[in-house]
């Protein structure tokens, strides 16, 4: 739904960087932020897929966009994206952290380059990207958006690469916000439970392969345009902490508190996998 009446003008004519902006929670997000009046840069890594978008956002939205080819996992790369950014729009006012990847395998399975690269992607795709525009986002004292998960706070089983990499996230970007408090900089951590995006169809498994595996069944599940909105709007308030999940209170609660009834009860149905019997060798 276009919404532009009544649209709060705070994001009109602001500099909006997405990363992996080509699909799912990150597309949905720069279609929601162009709505609003914004400018974007978008890094991805597929070329077709961000002048497909630019020319979606420029006829659908009449918004001017720049799509960036990035690996966001090499820091270089990222530097020189973010500096072209600010060069063509003169300063970044808000940077999202979006790009991400998962896998489903056992930790025994589960070999060390599926570890390397979901937190190459995860956690240090995110710092790169901070690093490369926090002076910017300083100079205007902008905001930082993280897109964590419903795992940064209760494990998912057969995730624990990708569980570790959006605990690494909370730990990095809470800290951040201590430092850089003062600055006018806002850093909000958002959590979304099981949005309808490819994350899932195209995880990682063990041997470092993409599983290729239909979406598993869990229930209620998010489109990205919800999460999108929900994200919008916590970021007008400039929120600290934003947890959208039909679990989120149970999750969190059941997890800190009650962990062996979080495990029996929970995490199954969280994971959307049955835990199998240990084997040895």
């Amino acid at each position: 739904m276009y919404r532009k009446v009544f649209a709060s003008k705070v994001f009109d004519r602001k500099v909006v960087l997405i990363s992996g902006g080509c699909a799912g929670i990150g597309r949905a997000l720069a279609e929601r932020l162009a709505q609003a009046g914004a400018r974007l840069a978008i890094l991805d890594l597929d070329k077709t897929e961000l002048e497909s978008l630019v020319r979606h956002l420029a006829d659908q939205h009449n918004a001017e966009a720049l799509g960036l080819c990035c690996d966001v996992a090499d820091a270089v790369a990222v530097e020189h994206a973010v500096a072209q950014a600010i060069e063509h729009f003169g300063g970044i006012d808000v940077l999202i952290n979006n790009a991400g990847i998962t896998h489903r395998s056992t930790f025994a399975e589960t070999e060390l380059a599926v570890f390397q690269r979901v937190m190459a992607v995860n956690y240090f795709g995110a710092l790169h990207c901070t690093k490369a525009a926090l002076s910017s986002l300083i100079d205007r004292n902008g905001q930082i958006i993280v897109l964590s998960s419903l795992s940064g706070f209760a494990p998912l089983l057969y995730r624990s690469a990708y569980n570790a990499s959006k605990h690494a996230l909370h730990g990095l970007f809470e800290t951040l916000r201590y430092e850089i408090k003062g600055s006018g900089v806002n850093v909000m951590l958002v959590c979304p439970g099981f949005t309808a995006t490819d994350l899932r169809k195209n995880a990682l498994v063990g041997d470092d392969s993409i599983a290729h595996q239909p979406p598993l069944a869990m229930g209620k599940v998010a489109s990205t345009q919800d999460v999108a909105e929900a994200i919008y709007q916590g970021a007008l308030k400039r929120r600290r902490l934003l947890v959208l999940s039909n679990v989120d209170w149970r999750a969190r609660l059941l997890a800190r508190f009650f962990p062996r009834l979080f495990e029996r009860v929970l995490l199954p149905r969280l994971s959307g996998l049955k835990p199998q019997p240990f084997r040895r060798g």
